[in-house]
């Protein structure tokens, strides 16, 4: 009976090691939207449930829109959240509300400086992938 719930945890560790996050960057490279311009994909990886936050840094440009794009492994299971926090780490924009997420989030960047994306494994996320792209202001 032992052998049985080991072998069992076993699968489990097995099936978040499989997170194939570069597939996803690339699906979400894909995704942007008309007028972007691909910058950088990114890895949210859980590290087989060690951690539940991912972060990485990007400076923005004043006036230039951003979007980032989420793919997780399962669209209908676990969400990842998005944050985009200012060089204070003010929350900027947030890809949840408190009754639902959205895959795809905009931000007119207002000053120029670092930004940080923060991704947020919620509920037994374990992996996702992200793309940011930019696009500039139509010249007037």
């Amino acid at each position: 009976m032992a052998g049985v719930l080991l072998l069992g945890e076993l699968r489990v560790a097995s099936a978040q090691a499989t997170c194939n996050s570069d597939a996803l960057r690339t699906t979400c490279v894909s995704r942007l939207g008309d007028g972007f311009h691909f910058l950088k994909s990114y890895l949210i990886d859980s590290d087989n449930g060690t951690r539940d936050k991912v972060e990485y840094s990007y400076v923005f440009t004043r006036g230039t829109m951003y979007q980032i794009n989420l793919c997780m492994a399962n669209e209908a299971g676990p969400m990842t959240m998005v944050s985009i926090l200012d060089g204070s780490r003010n929350k900027m924009a947030t890809n949840k509300t408190d009754t639902q997420w959205v895959p795809v989030i905009s931000f007119l960047c207002n000053a120029t400086g670092i930004y940080y994306l923060q991704y947020t494994l919620e509920n037994g996320a374990s992996c996702a992938g992200s793309a940011l792209g930019f696009q500039r202001p139509l010249k007037e």
